[in-house]
C-alpha cells in the first residue's frame, strides 16, 4: 500500500539560469534546521535541467509511494522535481550565471512567500561585490493572520509558512499585473514590507530589484537552510561586502526562534 508521506517539513526551490559557457561553480547545502528538509532545483527556461532535481539533505526515514510535502510541494510525487516548480508559498533561492559581464547574479526571493530561513553566501569577495543575502528569521510565527498558512491541513498546528499578498488575496495590485504591471504601478503594500522590514536584503514583491539582487563573479556558493540570526551576523560583519542594507532587522530577530519546535514531526 502507498504511503503519503505528508509531513511539514519544507521544500526550497533553487531556480538556476544559463549554463551555458560557465566555469565550474560548486554549490555547498548546509541544512541548520532541527528536522529534515528537502531542496528542490529547478533550470531556468532553455536550460537543462540538471542530474537531480530534488534531494533529502539530512537523514529522514524513507517512504515508498507518493512523496508529498505541505509547503513548497512540486507536484511529483517523487523526492526529485522532475521540472516542476514549487507550489507558493515557498523561499527560493534564484541564479543567473555568467550573465552580463560575466557576472552571477542572484537572490533570495520571498515573492511567492516564505517558509524557512535561508541564507546564500558567496565564498569570496570578488568583482560585483559579492554581497551576502537572505533571510535570517522565522516569520512564521508572525506571519499576519490572513497570510499565515497552518498545518490542519496535515494533522499539527501552528502555522508552516507565510503567503505572499498576491497568493492569500489575488489582486492585481499585489500581483503586479494587468493595470499593475510596472515599476511605475505596482509598490510595495503593507504586507510586502512586513517581508522587507524583518529581511532587509530579500526580494519582497516584484520590483524590488534595486535592494534585493546580488551579483558576484569567479566564486562558489553557501545556501544555509535555518541559519542562526546573531551567529551568522558576526560572521558576515568581518566580510565587509559593501553593501549598505542589513542582512537582519535586528528588532525582529528574536520573534520567533526557527529552533523552537520541529515543524517536521
Amino acid at each position: 500500500m502507498d504511503h503519503l508521506l505528508l509531513s511539514y517539513t519544507l521544500f526550497i526551490l533553487i531556480s538556476l539560469s544559463s549554463f551555458s559557457g560557465v566555469e565550474p561553480i560548486t554549490f555547498k547545502f548546509i541544512n541548520k534546521c532541527r528536522h529534515t528538509i528537502w531542496p528542490g532545483l529547478l533550470s531556468g527556461a532553455g536550460t537543462a535541467q540538471l542530474p537531480t532535481t530534488g534531494f533529502y539533505l539530512s537523514s529522514a526515514q524513507d517512504s515508498t509511494g507518493k512523496f508529498s510535502c505541505v509547503t513548497g510541494d512540486c507536484g511529483s510525487g517523487k523526492v526529485e522535481c522532475l521540472g516542476s516548480g514549487a507550489q507558493p508559498p515557498a523561499t527560493l533561492a534564484e541564479f543567473t550565471l555568467n550573465g552580463a559581464d560575466g557576472l552571477d547574479f542572484y537572490d533570495v526571493s520571498l515573492v511567492d512567500g516564505y517558509n524557512l530561513p535561508m541564507l546564500v553566501i558567496p565564498k569570496k569577495v570578488t568583482r560585483g561585490g559579492c554581497g551576502a543575502t537572505g533571510c535570517l528569521i522565522d516569520l512564521n510565527g508572525a506571519c499576519p493572520k490572513e497570510l499565515k498558512l497552518s498545518a490542519a491541513a496535515g494533522g499539527g498546528k501552528g502555522a508552516v509558512a507565510c503567503r505572499s499578498a498576491c497568493e492569500a488575496f489575488g489582486d492585481p495590485r499585489f500581483c503586479c499585473s494587468e493595470g499593475y504591471a510596472t515599476p511605475d504601478t505596482c509598490g510595495p503594500s503593507v504586507y510586502s514590507l512586513f517581508f522587507k522590514h524583518a529581511c532587509p536584503r530579500s526580494y519582497s514583491y516584484a520590483y524590488d530589484d534595486k535592494t534585493s539582487t546580488y551579483n558576484c563573479a569567479g566564486t562558489d556558493y553557501d545556501i544555509i537552510f535555518c541559519p542562526l540570526p546573531y551567529t551568522s551576523q558576526k560572521l558576515l560583519a568581518l566580510r565587509k561586502d559593501g553593501v549598505e542594507l542589513p542582512l537582519v532587522n535586528k528588532t525582529m530577530m528574536y520573534l520567533r526562534s526557527h529552533g523552537s519546535s520541529s515543524p517536521g514531526r
